[in-house]
C-alpha cells in the first residue's frame, strides 16, 4: 500500500514541474512578487473552496499551535518566489533539479537529526548516494543550459 504514496508524491513533482514554468511565465509578464502573490491567491481561493466542502480538522485550532508551526506559509512563499524568479535564467529541469537537490540534503538533515518532530531515520551511505545523484544531476542540467 506504501507505493500509492509514492504515486501521490511523483504527482506532486509533477505539479511543482508543471507550476514552475507557468508561474516564471506569469513572473515575466507582470513581475516576480506580483507573480507569487497571483499564485497563493488563487491557491488560497481554491484551498478555501476544498476546506468548505471537504475539511473535516480543527482549523479553528490554529491559534493554539507553537508560533513555530505557522511558518510553513512563510516557507512556501520563498519557494514560490524563488522557482519564479529563477526558472527564466535556468530553464525547468535545472531549476526543479536544484529544488530537489536543497529538498534532499535539508530532508536528510531532518531526518537525521529528527528536527521538526520527525521520525528519526539513520544516515546512511544510500542517502549519500541519492544526493550525490542529484548533485551531479544538477550539474549535468546546468552545463546542459550553458553555451559550450
Amino acid at each position: 500500500m506504501a507505493w500509492v504514496y509514492v504515486i501521490i508524491a511523483t504527482l506532486a513533482g509533477v505539479c511543482s514541474a508543471t507550476q514552475a514554468p507557468i508561474n516564471g511565465g506569469l513572473g515575466k509578464r507582470i513581475g516576480s512578487l506580483e507573480a507569487a502573490w497571483v499564485s497563493f491567491f488563487v491557491g488560497t481561493v481554491m484551498l478555501t473552496l476544498i476546506v468548505l466542502f471537504f475539511g473535516k480538522g480543527a482549523l479553528g485550532q490554529f491559534l493554539q499551535v507553537p508560533r513555530w508551526l505557522l511558518l510553513g506559509g512563510l516557507l512556501g512563499t520563498g519557494f514560490v518566489v524563488f522557482v519564479i524568479i529563477s526558472v527564466p535564467k535556468l530553464g525547468v529541469a535545472t531549476t526543479i533539479i536544484a529544488v530537489m537537490s536543497g529538498q534532499v540534503i535539508s530532508s536528510i538533515l531532518i531526518d537525521t537529526f529528527g528536527w521538526f518532530g520527525s521520525q528519526k531515520i539513520a544516515f546512511n551511505g544510500y542517502r549519500v548516494a541519492g544526493a550525490i545523484c542529484l548533485i551531479m544531476a544538477l550539474f549535468f542540467l546546468y552545463r546542459g543550459t550553458q553555451p559550450s
